[in-house]
């Protein structure tokens, strides 16, 4: 791909340099045999380049590489005949060595420097990726490397400190905002190349757009990744790079695989016939793994009309038969989705989200259901979003019962989802309809931050009716309190006052015959975060207040009986017996 000049300079230095060995007055120096063998190598190196100086045959090869890769740019598809030859004499002969190929590419770009060259090489990687489908066929992973990556998403459970509050996986490249939040960058980076000016996860005003490196965290990253064996380095500069060289050549080659995929399923995808389904999933596969690389192939594969096809493989009746395509479909809708533009289309697209709520209800493996789960996070962070998406009950109920059976990778798919839910306060009353607040009590002891983060949210927003559901669940927020990490202790604080609040002396009594309550609100005092320490303080005046018998001047109105009372609602307190039955 380099330009003749640059060849024939490389070449003509080899000569100089083999010249010069020749004339060099070896044996009389006084050269140790490290040395001299040393020279040896270089002359025999030097020798064969020599004989490999490029010949008519390769030189009309690259010409045609890049008479090919000159089309493209100008919007012409290439002749698939002379693909086809152009592949044979580069002994590109199979998916298979496509793969390789295109990862020999992406580990070329870190070995240069100037920009130029890495633009054509991942013009070169577009043209492999184009080539591989229209030669050989779309087609998925064998199935040691399929089950083998299933395992990982299932076992190697991501701490949630690791992964990106917007795209939900590993980051790769932690950066700090203005509010103090860590995302990756190409996430963050890409919500406020959006226009955004908010920060996605509390929705503060950014003061400024500067992205500072969490150094610190991402040595952990590194160090995690390393015991788990999961690759790290190497990923982060390949995604950067395939970001930020696409350059038109590359837009092109992107887009005529995409519309060629999809032109290939919605030639086949009303064939039931399991051979043919096949080659189905193999397809939606092929758009998955393009969906994941950058967010042209994303604007791309949407464009060509994707998603209203892949809406045809989310259903019970595909998932029953064809596990894999269900979770192919909705995994290609979820990388789809981070692009924001694509967050339009999903929710404007006729049956999308019914979809991806059939797949989060009754879908065929947990892995599609955390994918379908994850793809509800991802819409949420649209802030329009949040209220339609929990007007719908399907989505509201499937993401508690996830969050509920699940897996913990699934766990905290649903979890992430019913929190950015939880912003909502109308959306709140359907997730205490659907257990949400038992749910939080349930898995409390397992993943205490994220439980008592969404309880927070829901006792705030919920009213009488979320902190008469949060009552049984007092007693596991005191030992929150006591045990959990700063921020679950800070968080079960704010409940706690919340509740304290709304509820009036039942909760206050139930909280202080909690052991030691006391002495844990005063080591919170001590060594808590600053709202930790405002919010102990608090909890701790109510508590003196109650034990003194002033219990109105923290409260928002109870009495002393088993009732919250409201001017327009009465909630009957959980007691004992009540429990037992």
């Amino acid at each position: 791909m380099q330009i003749e000049t640059v060849a024939d300079n490389f070449n003509k230095l080899t000569g100089e340099l083999s010249t010069l060995l020749d004339v060099f007055p070896i044996h009389e120096m006084s050269l140790n045999d490290d040395v001299l063998e040393l020279i040896v190598l270089i002359r025999k190196q030097c020798s064969e380049s020599k004989k490999n100086k490029l010949g008519e045959e390769q030189i009309n090869l690259r010409n045609d590489v890049v008479f090919v890769l000159e089309g493209i740019k100008r919007e012409i598809v290439p002749n698939e005949e002379k693909l086809a030859s152009i592949f044979e004499k580069l002994e590109i002969r199979d998916s298979s060595s496509c793969r390789s190929e295109i990862e020999n590419l992406q580990e070329e770009i870190q070995n240069r420097n100037e920009e130029q060259s890495k633009s054509e090489i991942v013009a070169l990687i577009g043209l492999v990726r184009y080539a591989k489908c229209v030669l050989f066929g779309a087609s998925t992973p064998s199935s040691r490397i399929e089950t083998l990556r299933r395992n990982q998403s299932l076992e190697i459970v991501v701490p949630a400190d690791y992964r990106c509050p917007i795209s939900l996986e590993l980051m790769r490249d932690p950066v700090v905002v203005a509010t103090g939040q860590t995302y990756d960058r190409g996430s963050i980076k890409l919500w406020m190349d959006s226009g955004h000016n908010t920060c996605p996860k509390t929705g503060q005003s950014l003061a400024h757009t500067d992205l500072i490196p969490n150094h610190a965290l991402r040595n952990m990253i590194a160090l995690w990744c390393k015991e788990q064996k999961i690759p790290f380095e190497g990923e982060t500069v390949t995604v950067k790079a395939n970001g930020s060289l696409m350059n038109k050549t590359a837009l092109e080659a992107t887009r005529m695989t995409a519309l060629f995929l999809v032109k290939k399923l919605t030639n086949g995808c009303l064939v039931s016939e399991s051979r043919d389904m096949e080659e189905m999933n193999a397809v939606v596969y092929e758009l998955r793994v393009l969906a994941k690389t950058d967010s042209e192939s994303r604007a791309c594969i949407a464009e060509a009309g994707a998603i209203e096809i892949l809406v045809r493989f989310l259903s019970y009746e595909v998932g029953l038969q064809h596990p894999s395509l269900q979770v192919n479909a909705v995994t290609t809708i979820l990388n789809l989705s981070i692009l924001e533009v694509n967050k339009t289309r999903i929710m404007e697209i006729d049956g999308v989200l019914n979809g991806v709520a059939e797949v989060l209800r009754s879908g065929a493996t947990w892995e599609a259901k955390a994918n379908a789960a994850a793809t509800v996070f991802s819409l949420t962070g649209v802030i329009a979003f949040r209220k339609r998406l929990g007007r719908k009950t399907r989505v509201v109920s499937g993401l508690v019962e996830l969050a509920k059976c699940g897996p913990e990778g699934a766990k905290r798919d649903a979890l992430a989802a019913i929190l950015n839910l939880a912003a909502d306060r109308e959306t709140v009353g359907r997730l205490v309809e659907s257990g949400a607040v038992e749910m939080t009590a349930g898995i409390m002891a397992v993943m205490p931050e994220e439980a008592v983060t969404i309880l927070e949210a829901v006792v705030k927003r919920g009213g009488l009716v979320a902190v008469a559901a949060a009552f049984v669940g007092i007693k596991k927020l005191g030992t929150v309190l006591r045990e959990g990490s700063e921020r679950a202790r800070e968080s079960a604080a704010a409940t706690l006052v919340t509740m304290c609040r709304k509820g009036g002396s039942e909760i206050v009594a139930e909280l202080a015959g909690i052991h030691g309550v006391e002495r844990v609100i005063w080591e919170l005092m001590a060594v808590g975060s600053v709202r930790g320490r405002r919010k102990a303080a608090t909890l701790l005046r109510i508590l003196r207040r109650w034990a003194a018998g002033l219990d109105g001047g923290e409260t928002e109105g109870f009495t002393s009986t088993n009732t919250f009372v409201s001017t327009s609602t009465t909630v009957v307190v959980p007691t004992p017996a009540s429990l037992a039955q």
